[in-house]
């Protein structure tokens, strides 16, 4: 895309991946149907952003909510999550992209952890894109686990309460490390953060758009990174 000015792209993008129930029912299918497709949505998000040199992008997987859904749905949605890792460890590796989870990762199926052991052992040293995939993850739990370890350190002696600041907190979070997002994308027409990442999007530009996350490709994603460098970012100062 011409328009788009490659030494200008964010560092880190969050994508929140919904609409796939959505999509499938429209279509008179089932919502399994709709969670396979947005996986082929996925595989071309990743592929663009390591493309274009990105540093990291986070994709919103599997909320702590989402364990409310159908026994059925969930059970899809694990076997789905394995087998894109199978499926995919090889390109990624290929491609320089890391893997990595966030979220409660203890608490899912034993098959899930294996997976997503293996993708991370396997791309550990890669130096690429960072693929962070949010997975039994809420933004609120972060934190109250971000605040627990916080509190261990001071009851430890380890760290003076005075001495807490924003720093401390983000190196406790599940991205400790990482730049906060940039640019948060937010497919099929809702107008929410749905508990995805509170701390690190104090400062993030969003980028909404009614199309649904299985139709979402490569020319939304560039559409995105366009729009995000027509942004003034001024971080709560004036514009210069």
């Amino acid at each position: 895309m011409e328009q788009l000015d490659l030494s200008r792209l964010p560092r880190h993008v969050a994508i929140i991946m919904d609409g796939n129930g959505r999509w499938a029912l429209r279509r008179g299918m089932p919502r399994a149907y709709g969670h396979r497709a947005g996986v082929e949505s996925l595989r071309e998000v990743v592929r663009v952003s390591a493309e274009l040199g990105l540093q990291v992008l986070t994709v919103y997987a599997f909320s702590t909510e989402n364990w409310k859904r159908p026994q059925e749905e969930v059970d899809i949605l694990m076997d789905l999550l394995v087998e894109y890792l199978h499926k995919e460890i090889d390109e990624l590796c290929g491609n320089n992209i890391r893997v990595r989870a966030i979220g409660k990762i203890g608490d899912l199926p034993r098959s899930a952890r294996e997976a997503l052991d293996i993708a991370a052992r396997k791309s550990d040293n890669n130096t690429g894109l960072t693929l962070n995939i949010a997975l039994n993850y809420g933004g609120r739990t972060e934190l109250v686990e971000a605040v627990k370890s916080i509190g261990f350190s001071v009851a430890g002696g380890v760290l003076d309460p005075e001495n807490i600041n924003e720093k401390v907190i983000s190196d406790n979070l599940y991205t400790a490390g990482q730049p906060d997002p940039d640019i948060l994308i937010r497919p099929a027409g809702d107008y929410r953060v749905s508990n995805f990442l509170l701390w690190q999007l104090a400062y993030t530009e969003f980028w909404l758009t009614t199309v649904m996350w299985p139709d979402f490709r490569r020319v939304h994603m560039l559409q995105a990174m366009v729009d995000f460098q027509k942004r003034d970012r001024r971080f709560g100062g004036l514009k210069k």
